[in-house]
């Protein structure tokens, strides 16, 4: 049976020492002195092995299982806790080529290329779940079950897709140091088929073009602001992405060439990417530009003018009308036209072009943002055209 807190507070000293047993191999060993000792039972190789987890109160019961937890999760991988943290302090090198070190260097070399929100991520995923392990270690030392124990951590909380994708920027950061003469190899190689593979996300949406029709009905009967129901009703005709939307501004609209152009640094490829806008999307422009042109943003928060709608205003927009999360987000007016698109026989590559799919030579997305720009034309207008007989094709 796991122990409580009270039970430690109230477990006395006796004669001789004595256990009281957690889990897992955990145990509290009380001494004839009143000292209360966590320690930690395992096997490795055949062996039986104890480490000290810490002294109660100093460590307390919830501080001794995260860190029985830990010591678990390298023994799951052949490493002895026991060694490791000695290990790595004589393994840190006296110029600093330490794992994080290099990470850190790789992260502000490559930093600009992605959209602000991206780079936030990787950052917070290295500091959160790779640096505590793996940074004070030299970068040519780590080894391939080090990094597999960081990434059964994370694997072992649920966050399967994390995992994959703190395996992809580990190895990423390998190679730059072997780019730059500071390791020989990437041990994250090694690791290939060693977590299961991430379920692929799809973005919710609906996908028929009757519920396509009652989805955008559902929209025109929005009761919110202004603000809100210009941008709800603009989505599905532009299918950008909803971080692109929301930051819209004013500067970046020119209605008289129907175009919206969105500088790279906007943009999560770091390409410039452009919109052409259909009478449509320009009807309602003109209806919310009295309200909001001075201001910056297209689509300003209710909160603050200096700054856009929120990340969650189109999807609460969505829950207002009666779609959960599971039906509809923001994400899946990209999804909708898409599919649709597809379906009507459009050029794929005018379709991925104006979705700014991910282009893998970067200099040629750069420089091909306007690709298949007339046909793209054509195709936006007769989107929105499209849109409106699902509209007007009620049941």
């Amino acid at each position: 049976m796991p122990l409580t807190v009270a039970a430690i507070r109230n477990a006395k000293p006796r004669e001789k020492a004595y256990k009281l047993f957690d889990g897992r191999g955990m145990y509290l060993e009380v001494s004839p002195r009143g000292g209360k000792w966590w320690r930690l039972k395992y096997r490795l190789d055949g062996k039986e092995r104890r480490i000290s987890l810490g002294v109660f109160p100093d460590v307390t019961l919830a501080g001794a299982r995260t860190r029985r937890d830990e010591a678990r999760a390298l023994i799951d991988v052949g490493i002895d806790p026991s060694t490791k943290k000695a290990a790595e302090k004589a393994r840190v090198t006296a110029d600093g080529e330490t794992f994080e070190t290099v990470a850190r260097e790789w992260f502000e070399r490559n930093k600009g290329r992605w959209a602000q929100s991206h780079a936030s991520k990787i950052i917070r995923r290295l500091e959160a779940d790779v640096f505590p392990w793996l940074g004070p270690i030299p970068v040519s030392e780590v080894t391939a079950p080090e990094a597999l124990g960081v990434l059964r951590r994370i694997e072992s909380r649920g966050a399967l897709e994390t995992a994959h994708r703190a395996m992809q920027n580990c190895s990423q950061i390998f190679r730059f140091a072997v780019a730059t003469g500071r390791a020989e190899r990437d041990p994250m190689q090694d690791l290939r088929g060693a977590l299961p593979p991430a379920k692929v996300r799809h973005f919710a949406s609906v996908r028929e073009p009757r519920e396509v029709g009652e989805l955008l009905r559902a929209i025109d009967a929005f009761e919110g602001t202004l603000v809100v129901r210009c941008a709800l009703r603009i989505a599905p005709l532009v299918f950008v992405r909803p971080g692109e939307l929301r930051g819209a501004e004013w500067s970046e609209i020119n209605t008289e060439d129907a175009e919206w152009r969105i500088a790279p640094d906007r943009m999560k490829m770091r390409a410039p990417h452009i919109v052409p806008l259909s009478k449509q999307v320009i009807d309602i422009l003109t209806e919310l530009r009295p309200l909001t042109a001075d201001r910056r943003y297209v689509f300003p928060s209710v909160r603050t003018w200096t700054k856009p709608i929120s990340e969650n205003t189109i999807n609460a927009a969505l829950r207002r009308i009666g779609y959960d999360k599971d039906q509809m987000t923001g994400h899946g007016f990209r999804s909708i036209a898409s599919t649709l698109l597809n379906e009507q026989g459009w050029n794929r590559d005018a379709i991925e072009r104006q979705l700014a799919h991910a282009e893998r030579d970067s200099v040629r997305a750069a420089y091909n943002y306007a690709e298949h720009l007339p046909e793209r034309r054509r195709m936006m207008q007769a989107w929105a055209d499209y849109l409106d007989q699902l509209r007007a094709a009620r049941p």
